[in-house]
Order: C-alpha cells, then sequence, then structure tokens
C-alpha cells in the first residue's frame, strides 16, 4: 500500500515521491524484505510524530514525506553496507531504469537525504537551545508575554526567532533595574510643554510628583523616522490644551546606554528602508513582506528589548499617565508597573508587533479594531479613537478646506505639499515626480513645497532636479521662516517663487513643517504613512513597506484620499484630475463631513482618557 502510494507520486512527479520510489527500488533490488518492515515502523512512528508537530492538514503531510525520505535514504545506506542482515528472495516488480542511472539517481538521494537529515538534526538542536535560552531570559519578566498571546509553550522554531530578534536588539548585556534620574526643561519649539532629559544634561530641573491633586501627562515617543515623534507632538498639543502639565518624553533625549540600543536598531531601520525604495523589485518585497510579519514573536522579541529599556522610566511615579506613540514605549511602561498606559497604535495593518498588552490600546480605523480583535486582544485593553492628529488641525478644518474650494473656483495654481519621511527614502521616485511635474509648474499651474527636512542627501537631490529643470526657487530653513510663510498664505499673499524647498539641520523643524505647511497646501503628495490619516487632501505615493498599503485603503475610504500610487504616469494623472475635476472639492467636504463625526479626534480622546475625564 506504501509502495502504491509512492509510485503515484512518482508519475505524478513530486520530487519527494521520486525519491521515496527510488528508495523502494532499492530495497526490492536488495530482497531485504526484513529491512522494509522495520524502515516501515520508524516511518510509522515518525510521522505520527510529525502529525503532533507540526499540526493538520497538508503541513502535516509534507513533513511525513520528508520524514519517509530521511528514513529512506538510511535504510539505503544501511542495507548496502551490511551483508548479514537477515533477508526474503521474493520476487516483486522493478521499476526499469538502467544500473548507470539508477545509481546515480540513488546516489543523488542518499546526498540530498544525508543533508536534510543533517538540517532536521541541526534545526532540532537550535530548537532546543533556543528554548532553554528563552525560557531562562524571561524569568525575571515583569510581565508574561507568552501566555497573553495564547501560546505559553512556544516552539523550538519559536523561540530561535524570538533569541535571535533580542540578540540583534541588545546583545548579551544584562537589563538594570536602576532608575535613571530624570529632569527637563522647557520645549524651545512649543510654548506650554516640557521636554524630558537626563538629569545633569545641562540645567535641566529635576522631575517631581506634583502637589495638585492632577496628574501630569507623559507623552512618550522614541524618535525613529518622523511618524512616533510627529503623533506625540500631535497628543502633546491636546495635553497642553487641556490645561495639564504636559511632558515630552523621548527615549533618545536620554543620554545612556538605554537610549544607544534604539539608535544601534534605528540605523538598521533607516538604511533599510532607503535601500529597499531605492533598488525597488526583490529587495522592495522582501523589506514590504518583513514590515507585515509583526508576529506574536516579533511582539515577545520586542517585549525582551524594553525590559532594558526600563531605567528610563523608573524614575517617574507608577500612577503617571503614560501616552505612547511606540509600542516600545509602551511595552516599557507595562514592564515597569505603570497603572494607566494608553498605547496610540500606528497604521492601518494590524499586527501583534503594534499592541501593547496591559495597555489600553486605541485604533484609529474600524477595520483594525476588528482584526485585534480577531487576533485574540482583549475586549477591554482595546478601543477605537480616531486618527493622530495635531489640535491646530482639526480646530480649524472648515476654514482651510473653504480656503482650498476658494483657489480651485479661482483656478489658482495647485499647491502641492511633497515631503521626505524620517528615513530619507523615495529619493528616486520623489524626484522623478518632480521632474515631471516640471512642465505644469513653468505653465504657472503647480507650486511645490518641497520638504527636505533634515537629510542633506535629499537637499542636495532636490537642488540638482530644480537645476536640470530651470526652475528657480525660494529657501526657508528655519522654524519661523515656516510660520511667516503660512500666515502670508493664509493672509491671501502667494509664494516667492513656484518652487519651495524647505531644509535643516535639526529634528524638530524637520518633522513640525509638513504639520505646519499641510494647512496651506491643497494636496500632500507622500507615502502612505502616518500622514495619510492627515485631514488635507492626499495622494498617497509609492509606501514604503507593505503595511502602509492599508493606510492608503483607509485614506481612500474615508474620500479624503487616493489610493496607493505605485507608478509616475498614475501619479501625474492624478494631478491632472485635481486641476480638471471636481474632485479637490469633493476631497475637501469628506474632510469636512470626517471631521464633524470625530474622524480626527483621536488624540483629543487619548489625553481624556489620560486625565480620566
Amino acid at each position: 500500500m506504501v509502495c502504491v502510494s509512492w509510485l503515484s507520486s512518482f508519475h505524478t512527479r513530486d520530487p519527494l515521491g521520486i525519491l521515496a520510489a527510488l528508495t523502494w527500488r532499492s530495497l526490492v533490488e536488495t530482497q531485504n524484505w526484513w529491512m522494509y518492515h522495520f524502515m516501515f515502523c520508524a516511518m510509522a512512528g515518525q510521522c505520527a510524530g510529525s502529525l503532533g508537530r507540526f499540526g493538520k492538514g497538508r503541513r502535516a503531510t509534507t513533513a511525513s514525506k520528508r520524514t519517509y525520505v530521511v528514513l529512506a535514504v538510511i535504510a539505503i545506506a544501511w542495507t548496502r553496507s551490511n551483508n548479514r542482515l537477515p533477508a526474503m528472495s521474493f520476487a516483486l516488480p522493478t521499476l526499469p531504469a538502467e544500473d548507470g542511472w539508477l545509481r546515480l539517481l540513488q546516489c543523488i538521494g542518499i546526498v540530498a537525504g544525508a543533508a536534510l537529515l543533517i538540517w532536521c538534526v541541526i534545526s532540532w538542536l537550535v530548537g532546543v537551545i533556543a528554548k532553554r535560552a528563552y525560557f531562562k531570559l524571561k524569568e525575571g519578566n515583569a510581565f508574561d508575554m507568552d501566555a497573553y498571546v495564547g501560546d505559553p509553550n512556544p516552539s523550538g522554531k519559536s523561540c530561535a526567532k524570538i533569541m535571535l530578534g533580542t540578540r540583534m536588539n541588545v546583545g548579551f548585556r544584562a537589563p538594570s533595574k536602576e532608575a535613571l534620574a530624570l529632569g527637563h526643561n522647557p520645549s524651545p519649539f512649543v510654548k506650554g510643554l516640557h521636554v524630558m532629559t537626563r538629569l545633569g544634561q545641562g540645567d535641566a530641573a529635576p522631575f517631581q510628583k506634583q502637589a495638585s491633586k492632577e496628574l501630569p501627562i507623559v507623552v512618550g515617543t522614541i524618535r525613529m523616522g518622523f511618524g512616533h515623534h510627529r503623533i506625540a507632538y500631535a497628543a502633546a498639543s491636546w495635553g497642553i490644551a487641556s490645561g495639564s502639565q504636559t511632558y515630552f518624553h523621548d527615549f533618545l533625549n536620554i543620554d545612556s546606554q538605554e537610549a544607544q540600543l534604539i539608535r544601534d536598531t534605528d540605523k538598521l531601520y533607516s538604511k533599510a528602508s532607503r535601500m529597499a525604495s531605492e533598488m525597488g523589485g526583490t529587495v522592495e518585497r522582501m523589506w514590504g513582506a518583513m514590515t507585515k510579519s509583526g508576529d506574536e514573536n516579533m511582539l515577545r522579541a520586542t517585549y525582551q528589548m524594553a525590559e532594558h529599556l526600563k531605567p528610563l522610566l523608573l524614575g517617574l511615579d507608577r500612577d503617571t499617565p503614560i501616552i505612547a506613540t511606540h509600542s516600545l514605549v509602551g511595552l516599557t511602561a507595562v514592564a515597569c508597573g505603570f497603572k494607566r498606559v494608553i498605547n496610540l497604535v500606528i497604521d492601518n495593518h494590524a499586527q501583534w508587533f503594534c499592541i501593547v498588552p496591559g495597555a489600553l490600546n486605541l485604533v484609529q480605523g474600524p477595520s483594525n479594531y476588528h482584526n485585534f480583535l480577531k487576533m485574540g486582544v482583549k475586549p477591554h485593553e482595546l478601543q477605537l479613537a480616531g486618527h493622530w492628529i495635531p489640535k491646530d488641525l482639526v480646530d480649524n478644518v472648515e476654514s482651510d478646506c473653504a480656503m482650498r474650494k476658494d483657489r480651485l473656483k479661482a483656478k489658482a495654481p495647485c499647491r502641492l505639499l511633497i515631503p521626505v519621511g524620517g528615513a530619507g527614502a523615495q529619493r528616486k521616485f520623489v524626484t522623478s515626480f518632480v521632474t515631471a511635474l516640471g512642465p505644469k509648474v513653468k505653465a504657472g499651474k503647480v507650486q511645490l513645497f518641497l520638504n527636505a527636512a533634515d537629510h542633506a542627501h535629499m537637499k542636495d537631490a532636490f537642488l540638482d532636479c530644480l537645476q536640470k529643470m530651470g526652475l528657480e526657487h525660494a529657501s526657508v530653513d528655519s522654524l519661523e521662516g515656516v510660520r511667516s510663510f503660512c500666515d502670508n498664505l493664509r493672509n491671501g499673499g502667494v509664494p516667492d517663487k513656484s518652487v519651495t524647498l524647505f531644509a535643516y539641520d535639526s529634528y524638530f523643524p524637520a518633522v513640525a513643517t509638513t504639520d505646519l505647511l499641510c494647512r496651506v497646501s491643497d494636496v500632500l503628495c507622500s507615502k502612505p504613512s502616518e500622514l495619510a490619516f492627515y485631514p488635507v487632501p492626499k495622494l498617497n505615493i509609492r509606501r514604503v513597506g507593505d503595511h502602509e498599503a492599508y493606510s492608503a485603503l483607509r485614506s481612500s475610504e474615508l474620500g479624503d484620499g487616493s489610493l496607493e500610487v505605485r507608478e509616475l504616469a498614475e501619479a501625474l494623472r492624478y494631478v491632472d484630475l485635481v486641476e480638471q475635476t471636481q474632485l479637490l472639492a469633493e476631497l475637501n467636504d469628506c474632510i469636512v463631513r470626517n471631521a464633524s463625526i470625530g474622524v480626527y479626534n483621536g488624540c483629543k480622546t487619548a489625553v481624556e482618557i489620560a486625565r480620566g475625564s
């Protein structure tokens, strides 16, 4: 019966079936019927184990085949090298083949089977070692992540992934349990905001518990790209407006070994993002798949890193509300034992990596809410809140949309805002897009606001692009200059040149510029990152990471932006539609309707929860 099964695989050209058929031929030729029965019994036992280990269905079948092949190859080698085994002479049909070819194929089978056997043994050993290492590593954890994700006994394969991620993040260092003394300084950019720093850095004042009953709000973030920082400043704007003492706690702003761990990780992420966007093709697809693979194992590895970051929060009162705009901050707060942790979930693609177990996880859209519930996130730890938007943009939605519609009626040039993300990726696509818009700029149909942020290479790329097209431009290099520029446009003025280039040497102006320019721009042309949720008409251009595609989908379904536009010709066609149809008016009408039902009030909701109101 087994023979018939594998002969069938041989005729269907199944590679594993062919190898098994050759094994059968070998056993027949040697007339070692006793060895065949021995192999069959071993195969049955191993297949049973495979079924239990690998699960049900097709994966179990594949695992059983692999086990059979390994045992079969061992049987060939044993039979041919040991003539003293008892054998039976029994005439059985054989597969027609030349002896030379048969021997060659059998040799290939032996080598392949031996390699497979070695791989299986190594995989098993790695799994066993990794499992022991992981269980020892998590002994001192403050939170049981395995129980939370419903897998209290992760497999060796999962443990190997966790340990690999952990070693990449923190190496072999031991986590410190000593609190870092924290202080704060007034923000030089945002009135009423206090920026956390390490006590002893400059003239920082010590962080002390307030005498009043109302607790301060700490907005925790990590400067990894612009997204997390942008969302943190959005939340802080609502915190300041609420009257609560609001502290901005960027982990990277604390001079420490813990902050250096994060910087090292961020360098790898930023470099990979730039490479993927520039190289495209297979590299881009591989990077895109990685950005969608934030499963339970990645959550576990991230939590292990959070255990190493605890000194960055241990100096704060555990009753202090923490609004986290990066899951690593939220996980660190939970590990430290904070009682009120609010995690602002990024993007619109549900991944375990984005969740903070033990915290209240606020999401921006209903699809994320549904998917997290299906994944197993506890209902009392999940809430639909709305988009993460600064207070200034939300408060002025109606007037800003009305101004855009008035400009459309007056047939004024369309103002396109093209910002660069924190990783500095997309140089190739963005510069090609700007070059393609050159004729429209020269014809007076389009005005460009180019935000190179704090990336020198993007500033150089924009300058080179504009020089080749023969386009003059104005430059802005300070936050005061941006505010003056925006005030002029809101008061009916026009830009000095058709192209304005914004470029900086410091981080905050680079992030804030896009938020300020959104109010005076007609269309935001950006990858579908955190900006895909902003209340401004959007052209969602080519993504950097597959997870961003779902943010563009959210934008399109709300009617305030396009689906992801991956090709240059498609992007230009969209600009034509904005010029020639009432699409821009419809986009603004949708934004006003969305604002009326609280779609953009996510940060407002987060602050209200933090304050207990």
